[in-house]
């Protein structure tokens, strides 16, 4: 599924993602992070940052989310915003996109500081299953 930038509810899906940050567990940095994004086939999926006293596996907020998209029955992601306590609209880090970009539907969107990119713009020329498949055969 292709979504195009004026279809998706931006609103709507910002506003999933600040409630999502109300359920981050954040006690080391205080800095919450809420996620939300819309699946091809039209469900919303949402997750919050869960932080651990060993920092190397605190969960970033993405993660939660895509746990959550495959405890729903998996599928792939359309669209995607992230914000951080304040309902500011932020940036995946560089583990985040290549964790979105395996979930990802076709030119998949999302909202970030700059306005609607697709996930080619965000991470341009992603390493993914295709290279595997290509380093096996």
């Amino acid at each position: 599924m292709t979504v195009e930038p004026n279809a998706v509810d931006w609103e709507a899906l910002t506003a999933a993602a600040v409630e999502a940050l109300q359920h981050a567990y954040v006690p080391y940095s205080g800095y919450r992070v809420g996620a939300a994004a819309l699946t091809a086939d039209g469900r919303t999926v949402n997750g919050c940052n869960i932080e651990n006293a060993s920092y190397g596996i605190t969960l970033c907020a993405e993660c939660s989310l895509v746990s959550a998209l495959m405890m729903g029955g998996g599928g792939t992601l359309a669209a995607f915003v992230c914000v951080n306590g304040h309902g500011e609209v932020i940036m995946p880090c560089g583990r985040c996109r290549q964790l979105l970009s395996e979930h990802r539907a076709p030119q998949m969107l999302l909202m970030t500081p700059a306005g609607v990119l697709t996930m080619d713009e965000v991470l341009p020329q992603s390493f993914g299953p295709a290279d595997l498949e290509s380093a096996s055969g």
